[in-house]
């Protein structure tokens, strides 16, 4: 996760550059609000893109994890929208989302669990 962060404020820190000549300097509450809807849609994108073309985002191609289904199939854009949402309200309630992996039988965080997807290890290549 360490690793996904220091991707994730990588990407935050480029989109904001892109953002903040259109919104200005961010007084209003408008402007405030565009920012935060911007940098939240770009995230999705980053994770919805690698999450439906490989299973992987880059932190997980290196720790050999890819995100399925339950029956193994590559998920669909609408479980990556649910996952991206739920995981984002288990970190912003006191990161219980992804405590709640330490006492779930299968190790799956709170938004696998309830959304059926599940992290798989992929065996090194031969």
């Amino acid at each position: 996760m360490v690793y996904e962060s220091l991707l994730v404020i990588a990407v935050v820190f480029v989109a904001s550059f892109v953002i903040l000549p259109v919104v200005g300097t961010l007084a209003a509450a408008w402007q405030k609000h565009l920012f935060q809807g911007f940098l939240l849609s770009v995230l999705f994108a980053y994770f919805a893109a690698f999450w439906l073309r490989s299973g992987q985002t880059l932190a997980m191609k290196t720790w050999r994890v890819r995100l399925v289904r339950a029956d193994g199939q590559p998920i669909t854009l609408r479980l990556a929208f649910f996952r991206f949402v739920l995981a984002l309200a288990g970190i912003a309630a006191a990161g219980l989302g992804l405590a709640w992996a330490w006492f779930d039988r299968d190790r799956q965080f709170l938004h696998d669990r309830l959304l059926g997807t599940r992290l798989v290890r992929v065996p090194r290549p031969a």
